[in-house]
């Protein structure tokens, strides 16, 4: 009935996804890639798991 009071489970992790992919932005213009591919893999592995739960939605 009150469904406009739930919150989205998936704001949070689009949040957590766009933070990791900016830390790796700057990782890899200080020059660690090892940093930024490290990132990189876990906002890929998040980006995953945010279409999952999108795809169950539906």
């Amino acid at each position: 009935m009150f469904s406009f009071f739930k919150s989205d489970p998936t704001k949070k992790l689009k949040k957590q996804h766009s933070m990791l992919l900016e830390e790796a932005m700057h990782a890899q213009r200080n020059g660690d890639i090892m940093t930024y591919s490290k990132l990189t893999a876990e906002a890929e592995a998040l980006f995953k798991q945010i279409q999952d739960m999108d795809a169950e939605k539906r």
